[in-house]
């Protein structure tokens, strides 16, 4: 049934709903969003946008609850309708204009990490507000500490430009306006940075021209309502596929190597409490935040715990929006490494987020067997190549995907980003294109580097870097250097990643967390995690293990040790 409260427009409700005209509008509705997408990724000027498709996009109803979304970060768009009523507190949505939009990044405002900034723009029908359009491109530059990263950082502050929860209008303060020359002038690129701004307010322009083509279409009260109705479409879904999953408490945990600074591992706690159509996860016990910038923002937790639940517990065809929020409780005590307390750096946020994915994962193997994945890559292995020439900044950023967790039906993925990132790589050619302070001299998989059982892990990948010019600036944060992607069920851990520099033929390790100095002809070499296998290793198709060895995914040594077999 469609709930009559989820709309304050009048008169909307005087006859039924079309089925098949919802059904157009629906299907509209997502494509749209899709669209979106594809017009942020194609506009943008950065290579972490452009090439790693690093942004994302969604539409929203009049009350800010998410409608549609493209299909590019999860970990951008679980938190999307929270992010919008963090600016809708400030100025009501009833006040805005044409012209008119929400910007949002602060981690204690509603947002997760300052690199990430969300735009919201409303859509108007006759002066009568219908819905919004929202972007959010993670920004090569905000300024901070250090181009590209900040690993140092010793609070939020060091970390760049914060825009709190508020409203600016585009032709008044952006186009050539104080806004976007104040932004320009406290940035490193502000060319790349700047573009990418603009990219976002061109696919929100998109959405917002698709929103009012099907109400010139269909109306104003149809489209309003095939909204509502696709809401509560996801809800009763989701209730549904939780009414499948046997009630009861169930745990898991994982951890961080370390914080960069001391060796302890950073643990991070959940207990899932499944009862009926509803499902509570409790972060309670989690490690307290720490100094550097490990730290997850309230919001991303959010999204991590949120990925997971629907990665796991529904199908792949129900619409991820605002009606499976509905369903899901999410707890962490304050000032926890989950819920951080201003102005802790977040800046790394995606470590701890994974943290939570994993223990929410291993809580949900005990309920649900067949339905999770093994431990895999998760972790954002961020890099930053940067130099200064003259007055001119260029700063390299990129997030390394690695080995897949194996799943109860098929092997792990090789080489592709995480479940909560979803980027892309950026390819050698854009890079030669882009760049002249480095260049690309290897790039691989890694054989062996992957978890054994019924279902091997993914591979991991390598990358090698040649520094040409002196005065480069190195920074990364990264993890699963110590911790193992975990195996499930009788599978073996995927290899664990490192990084390495060679300079006048002597080789060291680098740590996870830090910024480094450059100079001319070092080589920098980095080396993902690889996926855990899930099964018993006995149980794995001799078939399966010939196939390895023959494209060289798994060495005959290798596989002599794990299976006793090479075939």
């Amino acid at each position: 049934m469609l709930k009559k409260d989820n709309l304050e427009v009048k008169g909307l409700w005087d006859s039924p709903l079309d089925p098949v005209e919802h059904a157009v509008i629906s299907q509209a509705l997502m494509a749209a969003g899709k669209e979106m997408g594809v017009k942020l990724i194609r506009s943008s000027y950065s290579n972490i946008v452009r090439e790693a498709q690093d942004a994302s996009a969604a539409l929203f109803d009049r009350e800010g609850r998410v409608i549609a979304q493209a299909e590019l970060i999860p970990m951008q768009l679980g938190p999307m309708s929270d992010i919008f009523r963090a600016c809708a507190d400030v100025v009501s949505p009833d006040a805005l204009r044409e012209g008119d939009f929400y910007i949002n990044n602060d981690p204690y405002g509603g947002g997760q990490h300052l690199q990430d900034v969300f735009i919201f723009s409303p859509v108007f029908i006759d002066n009568e507000l219908v819905g919004f359009a929202g972007t959010v491109s993670h920004h090569l530059d905000l300024g901070g500490g250090n181009p590209g990263l900040s690993p140092d950082a010793v609070d939020v502050h060091a970390e760049g430009i914060i825009f709190p929860p508020s409203v600016y209008n585009f032709e008044r303060d952006w186009n050539g306006g104080p806004l976007e020359r104040l932004v320009a002038a406290n940035i490193r690129v502000p060319h790349q940075t700047i573009g990418d701004f603009y990219a976002q307010f061109a696919a929100n322009a998109i959405g917002g021209e698709r929103i009012k083509q099907l109400c010139g279409k269909y109306g104003v009260s149809s489209v309003t309502r095939s909204m509502a109705e696709l809401i509560d479409y996801s809800e009763r879904r989701f209730r549904a596929a939780l009414r499948d999953v046997p009630d009861g408490e169930y745990f898991g945990e994982d951890a961080i190597d370390d914080d960069g600074i001391s060796d302890d591992p950073l643990v991070v706690k959940a207990k899932v409490t499944i009862s009926g159509d509803s499902v509570d996860v409790d972060f309670a016990g989690t490690c307290s935040q720490v100094q550097r910038n490990l730290n997850c923002p309230w919001s991303s937790t959010i999204s991590a715990t949120l990925a997971a639940i629907k990665a796991v517990l529904t199908s792949a065809d129900i619409p991820f929006n605002e009606g499976m929020k509905s369903a899901v409780t999410v707890r962490a005590p304050e000032g926890c490494l989950v819920n951080p307390i201003y102005p802790a750096p977040v800046r790394a946020r995606m470590l701890s987020a994974y943290r939570c994915f994993d223990a929410v994962l291993k809580a949900l193997a005990q309920a649900v067997p067949n339905k999770v994945i093994a431990g895999g890559n998760d972790s954002t292995h961020s890099m930053a190549i940067s130099h200064l020439e003259g007055s001119r900044y260029k700063v390299y950023l990129e997030i390394f995907g690695g080995g897949y967790g194996a799943s109860p039906r098929v092997d792990g993925c090789d080489a592709v980003d995480s479940t909560l990132s979803n980027c892309t790589n950026v390819p050698v050619e854009a890079m030669d294109m882009d760049f002249d302070h480095f260049q690309i001299e290897a790039y691989e998989l890694v054989a062996d580097s992957c978890g054994h059982g019924q279902q091997r892990g993914g591979l991991a990948l390598m990358r090698r870097y040649r520094i040409l010019k002196d005065g480069t600036n190195f920074a990364r944060y990264s993890d699963r250097v110590k911790i193992a992607p975990f195996g499930l069920f009788g599978g073996t851990d995927g290899e664990c990643s490192y990084c390495k520099l060679t300079r006048d033929g002597q080789t060291q390790s680098i740590p996870s967390k830090g910024q480094f100095d450059l100079r001319a002809g070092d080589v920098l070499t980095l080396y993902t995690a690889g996926g855990g296998g899930y099964g018993p290793v006995d149980q794995r198709k001799s078939g399966a293990i010939a196939h390895d060895i023959r494209e060289g995914y798994v060495s005959e040594q290798v596989a002599r040790e794990i299976y006793g077999r090479t075939g």
